[in-house]
Protein backbone atom coordinates (compact mmCIF):
# COMPACT_ATOMS: atom_id res chain seq x y z
CA UNK A 1 0.00 0.00 0.00
CA UNK A 2 1.84 3.60 -1.20
CA UNK A 3 1.99 6.03 1.73
CA UNK A 4 0.69 9.36 0.98
CA UNK A 5 3.05 12.04 1.06
CA UNK A 6 1.01 14.09 3.77
CA UNK A 7 0.75 13.82 7.19
CA UNK A 8 -2.94 13.27 8.15
CA UNK A 9 -2.25 16.33 10.72
CA UNK A 10 -1.44 18.51 7.70
CA UNK A 11 -4.61 17.52 5.81
CA UNK A 12 -6.54 18.80 8.78
CA UNK A 13 -4.77 22.08 9.08
CA UNK A 14 -5.31 22.64 5.74
CA UNK A 15 -9.11 21.83 6.51
CA UNK A 16 -9.15 24.02 9.49
CA UNK A 17 -7.61 26.84 7.47
CA UNK A 18 -10.63 26.64 5.47
CA UNK A 19 -13.46 26.30 7.81
CA UNK A 20 -12.08 28.97 10.10
CA UNK A 21 -11.94 31.60 7.58
CA UNK A 22 -15.62 30.77 6.58
CA UNK A 23 -16.92 30.94 9.82
CA UNK A 24 -14.81 33.98 10.52
CA UNK A 25 -16.39 35.32 7.38
CA UNK A 26 -20.03 34.04 7.23
CA UNK A 27 -21.04 33.57 10.86
CA UNK A 28 -19.01 35.80 13.34
CA UNK A 29 -21.26 39.08 13.84
CA UNK A 30 -18.25 41.21 15.67
CA UNK A 31 -16.86 43.95 13.12
CA UNK A 32 -12.85 43.56 14.65
CA UNK A 33 -12.69 40.40 13.12
CA UNK A 34 -14.71 41.72 9.76
CA UNK A 35 -11.01 42.49 8.15
CA UNK A 36 -8.96 39.04 9.68
CA UNK A 37 -7.47 36.88 6.65
CA UNK A 38 -6.65 33.33 7.48
CA UNK A 39 -3.08 32.74 6.16
CA UNK A 40 -1.96 29.27 7.43
CA UNK A 41 -3.19 26.57 10.18
CA UNK A 42 -0.36 24.66 12.54
CA UNK A 43 -1.61 22.24 14.33
CA UNK A 44 -0.06 19.46 16.34
CA UNK A 45 0.12 15.66 15.18
CA UNK A 46 -2.38 14.64 17.91
CA UNK A 47 -4.87 17.09 16.48
CA UNK A 48 -5.16 18.69 20.11
CA UNK A 49 -4.16 22.34 19.63
CA UNK A 50 -3.95 24.69 16.51
CA UNK A 51 -2.39 27.26 16.19
CA UNK A 52 -4.19 29.98 13.44
CA UNK A 53 -2.01 32.80 12.01
CA UNK A 54 -4.12 35.65 10.47
CA UNK A 55 -3.35 39.07 9.12
CA UNK A 56 -4.91 42.01 8.30
CA UNK A 57 -4.45 45.30 6.15
CA UNK A 58 -5.41 47.68 8.98
CA UNK A 59 -3.21 49.62 11.26
CA UNK A 60 -1.30 48.26 14.37
CA UNK A 61 -4.41 49.52 16.94
CA UNK A 62 -6.85 47.89 14.51
CA UNK A 63 -4.51 44.82 14.56
CA UNK A 64 -4.67 44.24 18.32
CA UNK A 65 -8.42 44.73 18.33
CA UNK A 66 -8.99 41.96 15.66
CA UNK A 67 -6.91 39.66 17.36
CA UNK A 68 -8.54 40.23 20.95
CA UNK A 69 -12.08 39.61 18.50
CA UNK A 70 -10.80 36.59 17.59
CA UNK A 71 -9.67 35.29 21.19
CA UNK A 72 -13.12 36.29 22.54
CA UNK A 73 -14.76 34.47 19.34
CA UNK A 74 -12.83 31.38 19.80
CA UNK A 75 -15.22 29.08 21.61
CA UNK A 76 -17.98 29.96 18.71
CA UNK A 77 -15.45 28.88 16.31
CA UNK A 78 -13.70 25.99 17.76
CA UNK A 79 -17.74 24.70 18.70
CA UNK A 80 -18.52 25.70 14.97
CA UNK A 81 -15.57 23.72 13.68
CA UNK A 82 -16.93 20.70 16.16
CA UNK A 83 -20.16 20.32 14.16
CA UNK A 84 -18.17 21.28 10.49
CA UNK A 85 -15.33 18.59 11.00
CA UNK A 86 -15.36 14.71 11.59
CA UNK A 87 -12.78 14.76 14.22
CA UNK A 88 -12.85 12.83 17.80
CA UNK A 89 -11.35 15.70 19.45
CA UNK A 90 -11.97 19.36 18.24
CA UNK A 91 -8.85 21.53 18.54
CA UNK A 92 -8.18 24.37 20.69
CA UNK A 93 -7.10 27.21 19.14
CA UNK A 94 -4.65 29.74 19.41
CA UNK A 95 -4.58 33.21 17.10
CA UNK A 96 -1.62 34.52 16.23
CA UNK A 97 -0.34 37.28 13.71
CA UNK A 98 1.33 36.20 10.99
CA UNK A 99 4.41 37.74 10.57
CA UNK A 100 5.26 36.35 7.18
CA UNK A 101 3.67 38.45 5.00
CA UNK A 102 5.83 41.66 6.19
CA UNK A 103 8.83 39.75 6.22
CA UNK A 104 8.47 38.26 2.83
CA UNK A 105 7.21 42.19 1.43
CA UNK A 106 10.71 42.93 2.62
CA UNK A 107 12.60 39.87 1.10
CA UNK A 108 10.79 40.79 -2.52
CA UNK A 109 12.33 44.23 -2.01
CA UNK A 110 15.62 43.37 -1.60
CA UNK A 111 15.34 40.89 -4.23
CA UNK A 112 13.81 43.61 -6.49
CA UNK A 113 17.13 45.51 -5.76
CA UNK A 114 19.60 43.59 -5.71
CA UNK A 115 18.03 42.36 -9.56
CA UNK A 116 18.40 46.00 -10.98
CA UNK A 117 21.73 46.60 -9.55
CA UNK A 118 22.75 43.27 -11.47
CA UNK A 119 21.29 44.33 -14.42
CA UNK A 120 22.67 47.68 -14.21
CA UNK A 121 26.43 46.60 -14.06
CA UNK A 122 25.58 44.07 -16.69
CA UNK A 123 24.40 46.76 -18.80
CA UNK A 124 27.18 47.13 -21.72
CA UNK A 125 28.66 50.73 -21.86
CA UNK A 126 26.27 52.57 -24.36
CA UNK A 127 29.18 55.24 -25.34
CA UNK A 128 31.42 52.76 -27.19
CA UNK A 129 29.98 52.16 -30.77
CA UNK A 130 30.11 48.33 -32.33
CA UNK A 131 32.18 47.74 -34.84
CA UNK A 132 30.08 47.53 -38.03
CA UNK A 133 30.51 44.74 -40.32
CA UNK A 134 33.70 44.32 -42.71
CA UNK A 135 35.44 47.20 -40.89
CA UNK A 136 38.42 46.35 -38.86
CA UNK A 137 40.30 43.88 -41.10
Amino acid sequence: MAKTAYKRATRVADQIRMEVADIIMRKTKDPRVASVTVTDVEITNDLRMARVFVTTMLDAEHERLALAGLDKASGFIRSELGRRLNLRYTPEIVFQKDVSGPRGDRLLTILDHLDKERRKEAKPDESATPAKPGEGR
